[in-house]
């Protein structure tokens, strides 16, 4: 096998015109995707929205109708794949398994020795505060634990490229906190991890890149910043004077919210207004700049409908 690190252009993943069609459903229609050695990426989307597919396209799993993959440098992704852990969106794990031979027996799978995956098994464990839980059965677990011991499965073998479909499914808010905090020491590291998500709160807290993916297309794909900078910052503004000749200063888009007038930031910048509002006499109270969410960049580049099955709660709503 040739060395996968040898690949010069910087890329973990390059994909060009993906499509795959079940029977007559088209469920990927020509998906475009780069993402950076030792970035966190995100794939956001509904459910239903081609997510797993392009997942499973990029890993090899199945193959694409049209188009072009390279992963780790290599056009056949089979080429390299001692060299990826893959958490699958269906999760399963043998029922009577202890929690360390079920992660040996994962990290096996991708030519790690037994002993030495058994070894790791326990350590991992015992890193993640589940050392107490290493000779427990599988199903003896609760979900959560289960679901954290597959997770140290697929990283057993230190691989240098992570994908992880819905990961956050089914964790509960601890749990999430505790998985963003092992996706980031990944990156730390130089391992490239890429994830989907329904759930915008991770993706903006952990990406630096980001494919919007609705309808099996993907009308965004490129850094957080840039799908946020799609909509103007907002202004909200706290005035004491409810009349007088500062209004004719404010952008014509102004709306008035209870005691706040809101308005997009203008090009000129907020010193100009400023400037208005203080010689009008109109009394700032309050005033804030508030730059656009990536819910609110992903309503603008794909769609309410789209966003309609996203989650925007909270990590501790979320579980």
């Amino acid at each position: 096998m040739d060395n996968a690190t040898s690949d010069t252009t910087g890329l973990a993943i390059e994909v060009r015109g993906l499509v795959k069609r079940f029977d007559d459903t088209l469920a990927v229609d020509g998906v475009d995707l780069s993402v950076k050695r030792g970035s966190i990426y995100g794939i956001l989307g509904p459910n239903g929205a081609g997510k797993t597919t392009t997942l499973r396209m990029i890993l090899g799993i199945i193959d694409p109708d049209a188009g072009m993959r390279r992963v780790l440098g290599h056009k056949d992704p089979q080429d390299v794949a001692r060299l990826i852990g893959y958490l699958p969106e269906e999760r399963g794990l043998y029922p009577a398994m202890k929690a360390y031979e079920a992660i040996a027996f994962m990290g096996a799978l991708r030519g790690l020795p037994l002993a030495e995956g058994r070894r790791r098994g326990r350590e991992l464990l015992e890193n993640h505060d589940l050392g107490h839980a290493a000779d427990r059965q599988i199903r003896q677990l609760s979900k959560g634990m289960a679901q954290i011991v597959q997770l140290l499965g697929t990283l057993v073998h230190d691989p240098e490229l992570v994908i992880l479909d819905e990961p956050f499914s089914g964790l509960d808010a601890i749990n999430q906190g505790k998985l963003e905090v092992l996706i980031r020491s990944l990156a730390d590291k130089g391992t490239t991890v890429i994830f989907s998500t329904h759930v915008i709160a991770h993706a903006e807290r952990l990406c630096e890149g980001i494919a919007i993916i609705a309808g099996g297309k993907v009308p965004f794909a490129g850094r957080v910043d840039d799908a946020r900078d799609r909509i103007p910052a907002q202004v909200r503004l706290e005035t004491s004077a409810s009349e007088g000749p500062w209004k004719a200063a404010l952008p014509q888009e102004t709306r008035r919210v209870g005691q706040f007038w809101y308005f997009p930031l203008p090009e000129t910048g907020i010193e100009p207004l400023l400037r208005a509002l203080i010689d009008g006499n109109a009394g700032i109270q309050s005033l804030s700049i508030e730059r656009a969410g990536l819910h609110d960049a992903f309503v603008a580049i794909a769609g309410e409908a789209a966003a309609a099955d996203l989650v925007t709660r909270p990590l501790s709503e979320v579980a």
